[in-house]
């Protein structure tokens, strides 16, 4: 099983930086980004990263790219829990990664408490966001604070790992080609840690 997602990993990460170099790239980033805050489970890093790593010159727009994608995408999340949860749910709960009435019912709890702080860890760490974002629109938390939360997370993230990529580029391409083995297992692992955090933490 770990050997099938290692090798979907190097075919996807060829893939996009191959990809990563034609006039659509942006869109594509874009796209990602929206998709994966709501129900996609592929993070937007990858192909920022790939974008960033073929031309460093296209960091900073790249970024902010993934940010409005994102942001927005979280927004369409907010959205479903708002006014169509009780008919998606059992949608999400089958085939959404994160996503079981016990993770919900806890998140759903803990924004009685934490509003602004919940969704900015969800959205700069690799706690799985989209379950965050449908969750705020169930529990109808101030659209404001959802999307001043998510804009400065997303917003973190994303420009943290462009601003790392402009200054240390042409290294970190030759470390991931040369180290793409075990950055895919630590790839998974993140994506563990995640799920295993927010059982946890909520």
């Amino acid at each position: 099983m770990v050997g099938r997602v290692i090798l979907w990993y190097r075919r996807l990460y060829d893939w996009v930086l191959r990809w990563a170099t034609t006039p659509s790239a942006g869109t594509a980033l874009f796209v990602l980004a929206f998709a994966e805050s709501s129900f996609f489970p592929i993070p937007p890093d990858v192909l920022l990263m790939a974008i960033v790593l073929a031309d460093r010159e296209r960091a900073w727009r790249s970024a902010w790219i993934a940010t409005a994608g994102s942001v927005l995408g979280g927004l369409l999340g907010y959205l479903i829990g708002w006014g169509f949860w009780g008919a998606a749910s059992d949608l999400f709960y089958r085939f959404v990664p994160g996503f079981t009435p016990e993770t919900y019912a806890r998140v759903s709890d803990l924004y009685e408490r934490h509003n602004f702080w919940v969704v900015f860890t969800a959205g700069f760490t690799p706690i799985p966001y989209k379950v965050f974002t449908i969750a705020a629109g169930v529990a109808r938390i101030s659209v404001a604070t959802f999307f001043i939360a998510s804009a400065v997370s997303r917003g973190a993230r994303f420009l943290l790992v462009a601003g790392l990529l402009y200054r240390f580029g042409p290294p970190i391409r030759r470390f991931i080609d040369r180290h793409l083995w075990w950055l895919s297992i630590l790839f998974v692992a993140l994506l563990i840690a995640g799920f295993a955090a927010l059982s946890r933490v909520v």
